[in-house]
């Protein structure tokens, strides 16, 4: 879900900019604020206790992120890190519910938003819990191209580094490496200049 920007400038709000590895919110501090990417990517990650990164998700542009958050004044269970340099759109808690009592449609968006949301999130989890590291993966790409208009094989271009893949699966990058050349070699994926097709 994203809020148009000239919409969001109706409000008080700032646009601020961050360089790759900056964080923009960390795990289980309070929400603030609503995030709108207008450029760059950022990754939604949190750690375990011996250190291992999972990523939830990766967003660009026009993606907003922590507004369920926001909404239940609950802290944020992942961090924000800037994938790339980025820009952002960002305003506070009471001029953004001010925002959607202006704009009664936009719950609509958001929940609309939280539900698709709450749909991959469960996928996600089937998928993880899959042993084998190729059903894993395959799923993740399935879930990515889904919103793909060309449903062609290896007309997808997977968005993500090999390492990114081993952590939105919850996989060593080793084990996914290993699986992403077996896929290749049973004609699932195609590899081109180091870039995954699905």
């Amino acid at each position: 879900m994203s809020i148009t920007e000239k919409l969001l400038r109706t409000v008080e709000s700032t646009e601020e900019h961050y360089n790759t590895g900056d964080y923009i919110f960390r795990e289980n501090t309070m929400p603030q604020f609503y995030y709108q990417i207008v450029t760059g990517e950022v990754k939604l990650n949190s750690y375990s206790e011996d250190g291992r990164e999972f990523i939830q998700n990766i967003l660009s542009d026009g993606a907003c992120m922590g507004e369920s958050m926001l909404i239940l004044s609950k802290p944020y269970p992942v961090n924000a890190i800037a994938l790339t340099s980025c820009v952002i759109v960002k305003v506070g808690r009471d001029h953004f519910f001010q925002l959607l009592q202006l704009h009664p449609h936009l719950f609509n968006d958001i929940y609309t938003a939280l539900a698709d949301n709450t749909f991959e999130k469960l996928s996600l989890m089937r998928t993880i819990t899959a042993n084998n590291a190729e059903e894993r993966l395959i799923e993740i790409m399935d879930l990515m191209k889904e919103f793909h208009d060309d449903k062609q094989k290896f007309s997808f271009e997977i968005p993500h580094t090999r390492q990114q893949l081993a952590s939105l699966t919850g996989l060593s990058v080793e084990t996914a490496i290993r699986a992403i050349k077996r896929l290749e070699k049973n004609n699932i994926v195609m590899i081109k200049d180091r870039k995954i097709y699905y």
